[in-house]
């Protein structure tokens, strides 16, 4: 098992720093927050994301995913959200990493309304993705927070190139237990989000393990070669909690430790 955080937990970062943060701590990747606020974005041009490419390669740093803020079950146009998906697709595939994340986003609608539109445009996107050799990822979240909820999408788009992200507070939220998410998301898993809070009330982030979700219980549901771990610390949200880079190596061993591997999951080992 690999392990990355979220640049969502050190807003702003440049991409040299996020590199030298990301191997000075013992992560072997990132998941790069892809909006406008970061260095990374669909807009960003080619000359830009190939030296991105090269800087992660240069560093041994592997880029997860690109985690975009489209909502496939939004109301509205099915092309113009088919066009930003492609847009995440292309900058994922530019930088060479495997995965894109995209929000359900379904609102008020009734729910099988929403589950029909996301799944219509997510079977456009799979060919995209499938020709680019990228994989969009469902995250638990918002109007479809369970494993359930998302596997309503997921199973009538049955393609190979469109999957789930498992964010575990979402699901633990939405009252689902880790063996319930990760029966129905398992067959559909790119990777899996962790992260830790002090209660359902109050979702600032904490450090790994000082919180309630139940982190272990879902770790070990994984099989050890079971992909990515990704921390998502979501200091752009709260910025009174604690700054990620000093929590950043006892939130991986934390997760060495869940998930069994120790130094065997540690770069260059």
């Amino acid at each position: 098992m690999k392990f990355a955080f979220s640049t969502l937990g050190v807003p702003g970062i440049t991409v040299p720093d996020v590199v030298r943060l990301a191997a000075d701590s013992g992560y072997q990747g990132v998941e790069l927050r892809a909006h406008a606020e970061e260095a990374l974005h669909p807009g960003t041009g080619l000359r830009e994301r190939a030296a991105a490419r090269e800087e992660f390669a240069r560093g041994g740093v592997e880029i997860l995913g690109v985690a975009g803020y489209v909502r496939v079950a939004a109301p509205g146009d099915d092309k113009e959200i088919e066009g930003d998906l492609a847009e995440l697709v292309f900058l994922a595939a530019d930088l060479g990493a495997p995965f894109v994340r995209v929000f359900p986003g379904g609102g008020g609608q009734e729910p099988a309304e929403a589950d029909a539109a996301a799944a219509r445009r997510l079977g456009v996107a799979a060919e995209v993705a499938a020709d680019k050799g990228v994989r969009i990822l469902l995250e638990t979240h918002d109007s479809h927070r369970t494993g359930a909820d998302a596997a309503r999408v997921l199973g009538p788009v049955g393609h190979l190139n469109v999957g789930a992200l498992w964010d575990v507070m979402h699901t633990w939220l939405g009252g689902e237990t880790p063996a319930a998410s990760h029966a129905v998301l398992a067959p559909h898993l790119g990777y899996t989000q962790v992260k830790d809070i002090a209660s359902a009330e109050d979702t600032t982030p904490l450090a790994l393990g000082a919180g309630v979700l139940p982190l272990a219980e879902c770790v070990e549901l994984l099989a050890p070669d079971q992909g990515w771990l990704c921390w998502e610390y979501e200091k752009r949200w709260y910025p009174q909690a604690a700054e990620l880079p000093g929590l950043l190596t006892a939130g991986r061993e934390h997760l060495e430790r869940l998930a069994g591997g120790g130094a065997a999951n540690r770069p260059g080992s």
